[in-house]
């Protein structure tokens, strides 16, 4: 699902739409409850998508890291618990 797409489901979840060659211009609203986003409204909806997505990242990897370093407080590694099948 690319930006454009994201950004529109994050403003109206309800609507249904199609566009060409991710061009705000071009959006053909089929169902669309309240008015129509603007260029920025979808600008700054990409932005916070963009900004989500970073924000996972960070997350996973710092949990990535909290488990490591729990895993390394028992004295294991995370090829002990392969070996172990878990």
């Amino acid at each position: 699902m690319n930006y454009l797409t994201k950004a529109i489901f994050l403003l109206k979840p309800n609507a249904q739409f199609s566009f060409t060659d991710n061009d705000y211009s071009t959006i053909k609203w089929d169902v669309l409850q309240g008015d129509a986003p603007t260029q920025t409204e979808i600008d700054d909806a990409i932005e916070q998508v963009k900004a989500d997505e970073a924000q996972a990242i960070i997350d996973q990897a710092n949990a990535k890291a909290t488990a490591q370093a729990k895993l390394e407080a028992l004295g294991l590694t995370v090829e002990d618990l392969q070996a172990l099948g878990l």
